[in-house]
């Protein structure tokens, strides 16, 4: 927990906190879930497999039935809010247990009951909350408005799904069948009855299955978003199912993401995380996305919580729980990875980030906003005051060329699109043509046409993080818009520049005294914009802003990384942002031990570019031997205990072959050839002062101390500096104004009322 004011116990500021009590038959489960997946007596134990109790979706739950005394499994019945569905329940293989399917749950709340028929005594009984397929869960009310891609959506067989079938963009789930073809691409299993395809491959898996290189997909629709799960499966044998695994399946689970931000707003969105990815196929792993888990589709982590958790027990309902589910993605996945790991842990046992970021809110939008503000103030405000480097400098950034580019990012918080701005001012987008991203990837024109406008719109829909996070962060009522968690109040933008003598104090104070912020529209205004609290508490209670000490605490992590800090044309990837997602692990863990960074490989699952295969078979065994550890030790000890002994922080040096892998500690700054080859460039923010972590919305303020400065201001500038800064300036050394700390682990803003975010 980060250190609060007076060492006082911390109390989140917004959260009914309850106690569970699994025996209640009359209501549904109102506190914390974290153990309420169990329950029973010394004959009979009630696991809920596919979700937890509370948050079911879509009328099924796949349910065991542990039988933990001599009790014959033909005499334990089970029953569903006073009916039987015993018919459902089938032993399962390996154990004495009975596992089954339960069907036809109400919305709301459901009794689930097992117990011995001779007697007909309840022996064990759980309550289960069950949701609409459609949503929502925990992220509160739907936002809309919402427009269906169905009909846009192409299916592994290169068909499009269809029209939806009702408002909520609903279709009926299919199954597809492709294969892979000797000549690398995948092709639609036309007869599934018939012969087999002459250029059909073979794989072996990992676990020693040779098997046909056929896929079974299943799509459909959940919480809105299309879905997609792909598993090895030979369809001359039969179905899988949670009895019975397919063949194919190493029994881990993939869930993979899309990265992006910009265009992720108020649609369905076209495209997956991608399951048809051969290299994780042909090693037996099963691979299931989501539309709302590609961030330039959905640029919302906590709606992106939400639908891992209903994809995720749809997979298990059909397939059986997997042994491992490992997160992956890059960029925008690396958010959604962090992020649910660490707020809703369990869902995944592994993650596997690239080109990584700890999350949207503060980070990433933290530097985003000060590239706009600094261009702005560089070539419309002072032009020609600081030379080229000089801008760089202050930036911090590695290549001038991060700037622009970096200000053209900086859309995802402008809600105002101009045709007539320049690429770095633009805001607003929708996947427009021409813009940023290419293409208008078959945004509905209605759509575009309901964007917001000041003048000729106020009342349309506003293309930003902060409105399409509204259920968490509320509404501001000056500018009735959502409220935001941005603040640049007591920065001293340069100021390492500053001391380092790299600009002059006249620079530094006119920088200061000029550079501005943004309005609720993100206009530049020339005063510094001022975060809204009650959002800034929000973002940090309930881990918009990563926290790193709930869940990711016990988690397997590894961080890969394509170098780009040295793209003149600039590159959004910074390598610091995977430093401050280890110094929020460090502030919250005393280490980070569980996360192991390696940068600079060829990322692949072929023999060219072997370096990604290499990642997931090491998460395997990291996983395995975790599994394997049966001892009392805390489970933030075995995490590290478990961790195979070859893997470990690491680059490439590929200057020449062949190349060679450097094992060193990944670090910030500091010595070691990975530094060489790779180094690091800090944020605005941290030439500005701010702690590695980047993780304070709105800084506490102190008087301004000469002993900060390197330089000797005269009267008039100190004078001067003080009516740039007549609150003071940040103090980095001592946590953000907000005062709060993370709230916990698997809230809800609703309609769940467990946990639930006042």
């Amino acid at each position: 927990m980060p250190y609060l004011p007076n060492s006082m116990p911390f109390w989140p500021t917004g959260l009914l906190v309850c106690a569970v009590l699994l025996t209640s038959c009359g209501s549904p489960p109102d506190g914390d879930p974290a153990d309420a997946d169990t329950h029973g007596s010394s004959a009979l134990q009630l696991h809920v497999l596919s979700a937890k109790p509370h948050l079911v979706s879509g009328g099924d739950v796949l349910v065991r039935v542990d039988v933990t005394d001599g009790t014959p499994l033909d005499e334990v019945a089970v029953s569903v809010n006073g009916s039987d569905v015993t018919a459902a329940f089938r032993e399962e293989a390996g154990r004495r247990a009975l596992l089954g399917l339960v069907t036809g749950l109400q919305d709301g709340h459901n009794l689930l009951e097992s117990y011995v028929r001779e007697g007909s005594e309840t022996v064990a009984s759980l309550d289960l909350t069950n949701y609409p397929i459609t949503g929502p869960m925990i992220s509160g009310p739907h936002q809309e408005p919402f427009y269906c891609r169905t009909a846009d959506f192409e299916l592994v067989t290169g068909e499009v799904l269809g029209a939806p079938i009702d408002e909520h963009c609903s279709v009926e789930t299919r199954v597809d069948y492709v294969f892979r073809s000797t000549d690398g691409t995948f092709k639609p299993l036309a007869d599934l009855d018939g012969p087999r395809p002459a250029d059909l491959a073979r794989t072996t898996t990992m676990d020693g299955h040779a098997v046909p290189f056929i896929v079974r997909v299943e799509t459909g629709t959940i919480n809105r978003g299309i879905y997609e799960s792909a598993i090895l499966h030979d369809p001359s044998e039969p179905e899988p199912d949670p009895w019975m695994r397919s063949t194919g399946w190493n029994g881990t689970l993939v869930y993979t993401h899309g990265g992006g931000c910009q265009g992720g707003w108020y649609h369905q969105g076209i495209e997956t995380g991608g399951v048809l990815h051969a290299g994780l196929l042909e090693d037996g792993y099963a691979v299931t996305s989501s539309t709302l888990n590609r961030f330039g589709q959905n640029c919302n982590d906590l709606l992106a919580s939400e639908t891992h958790l209903m994809v995720k027990e749809r997979f298990v309902e059909r397939y059986g729980e997997p042994d491992f589910t490992i997160s992956t993605g890059s960029s925008g996945g690396s958010y959604q990875s962090h992020q649910t790991a660490d707020n809703y842990p369990g869902v995944f046992d592994g993650i596997i980030v690239g080109a990584s970021f700890p999350d949207v809110t503060s980070a990433t939008l933290y530097t985003l906003a000060d590239a706009r503000l600094l261009l702005h103030y560089f070539t419309e405000i002072a032009p020609g005051l600081f030379t080229e480097e000089e801008q760089r400098l202050v930036s911090g950034f590695g290549q001038w060329g991060q700037l622009p580019h970096l200000s053209m990012r900086a859309a995802r918080i402008d809600p105002i699109f101009d045709p007539e701005a320049p690429p770095e001012q633009l805001g607003g987008e929708f996947g427009l043509a021409g813009y940023y991203g290419g293409g208008d990837g078959g945004v509905p024109q209605a759509l575009v046409d309901e964007r917001y406008h000041p003048a000729t719109n106020p009342s349309g829909v506003r293309a930003t993080v902060y409105d399409h996070t509204v259920n968490v962060y509320g509404i501001d009522p000056e500018s009735g818009f959502a409220a935001r968690p941005l603040d640049n109040v007591g920065v001293q933008y340069g100021l390492g520049a500053l001391n380092a003598g790299q600009i002059t104090i006249a620079q530094f104070l006119d920088l200061n005294e000029r550079i501005g912020g943004f309005d609720a529209d993100a206009n530049h205004v020339p005063e510094r914009h001022v975060a809204d609290m009650h959002a800034a508490r929000m973002a940090i209670e309930t881990g918009r802003i990563l926290y790193g000490g709930a869940g990711l605490a016990t988690t397997p992590i590894i961080d890969y990384r394509t170098y780009g800090d040295d793209d003149p044309e600039g590159d959004i990837h910074m390598k610091v942002h995977q430093f401050s997602t280890r110094a929020r692990l460090v502030a919250a863990n005393g280490h980070a031990d569980n996360q192991v960074m390696v940068v600079g490989g060829r990322w692949g699952f072929t023999d060219d570019a072997p370096d990604l295969r290499t990642l997931f078979h090491e998460m395997d065994t990291w996983l395995t031997n975790l599994a394997n550890d049966t001892s009392n030790t805390p489970a933030a000890e075995k995490v590290v205990r478990a961790k195979p002994p070859g893997l470990a922080d690491a680059c490439w040096d590929n200057r020449s072959e062949p190349r060679r892998k450097v094992e060193e500690p990944q670090t910030y700054d500091g010595s070691g050839l990975c530094n060489e080859l790779y180094p690091s460039f800090p944020t605005p923010r941290h030439v500005a002062g701010a702690p590695l972590a980047n993780d304070l919305v709105k800084c506490q303020l102190k008087p301004i101390d000469p002993d900060d400065y390197t330089v000797a201001f005269t009267p008039d500038e100190r004078q001067r500096l003080g009516g740039i800064f007549p609150d003071g300036v940040c103090d980095w050394t001592k946590p953000g104004a907000e005062q709060t700390a993370h709230a916990g682990t698997w809230l809800s803003l609703g309609p769940s009322a467990v946990n639930r975010v006042r």
